[in-house]
């Protein structure tokens, strides 16, 4: 009995000591840049990868995937490219982040809004469909609401060539100014949302995943993935419909990031 107490109290000193040592190369990390937009400018002839950036009124630094473009670097919030990576969670974890950082990911929406609440931002969406076409948007003034506006989303002037689904493929659905919503905390405005003969009255419901749902809308990146063959049809796909359209057609990947102005 003795030997086992003792064994349960090495291993319990182990985790506690790895806890610790964890929590020093957290905090031991050295900030390369505020953003991969000023990283590039000090560092013109950086390539992408992961890097670490300490925004300004952030205490500890934090580590993101900079995709450096000859237009500026930009780093990336969102990436999507198969299964591997459930986006089907809850608020906690969206609003921490999830994923590997050079696969697929979402970096979490407090980090997002660190990012956000200082300097002006443009947000791009790179689109990739399963016939090897792609697409983009781009928005000016991007930057989101703090976690007690339920990080809502703010975006200005659209241009792209992927059509400006955030505001919608028609009246009434535009995700512009509304909070974000995962399947236990629900900001969409649906109380409910009728579809034909359908009521809905949580977007998460059919869509999945978490986002900036407005009476679920024509935008959702974070869904369920689908290979192809399998893509058409479904409600909780990757979708972006003033791109692809009329049926729900669920993209093959999808890049979602910001850069500084």
């Amino acid at each position: 009995m003795k030997s086992l107490v003792g064994y349960c109290v090495l291993i319990l000193a182990f985790l506690l000591n790895c806890t610790e040592q964890t929590k020093k190369r957290q905090k031991g990390l050295s900030s390369q840049g505020t953003d991969c937009t000023q990283i590039k400018a000090l560092m013109p002839q950086a390539s992408s990868g992961v890097y670490v950036i300490q925004p300004h009124g952030v205490s500890t630094p934090f580590k993101v995937y900079c995709e450096m473009r000859p237009d500026g670097g930009w780093t990336v919030f969102q990436r999507r490219s198969g299964r591997a990576v459930s986006f089907n969670r809850k608020w906690a974890a969206y609003k921490k982040g999830f994923g590997n950082l050079t696969q697929d990911h979402w970096l979490g929406l407090k980090k997002l809004f660190s990012l956000t609440k200082t300097k002006k931002w443009t947000m791009r969406v790179d689109l990739w469909d399963h016939e090897e076409g792609t697409a983009f948007a781009e928005y000016r003034h991007f930057r989101l609401g703090n976690e007690k506006a339920a990080f809502k989303l703010h975006v200005g002037k659209y241009q792209g060539n992927a059509g400006d689904a955030i505001r919608g493929a028609y009246s009434g659905i535009d995700q512009n100014g509304y909070g974000f919503s995962t399947i236990d905390r629900d900001n969409d405005g649906c109380s409910p949302c009728i579809f034909g003969d359908i009521a809905e009255t949580k977007c998460t419901n059919s869509d999945g995943g978490g986002w900036w749902y407005s009476r679920c809308g024509s935008a959702s990146l974070n869904g369920d993935w689908h290979p192809a063959g399998d893509h058409i049809g479904w409600a909780s796909g990757l979708y972006w419909h003033t791109w692809k359209n009329p049926a729900p057609y669920s993209l093959k990947a999808t890049r979602m990031m910001i850069k500084s102005v």
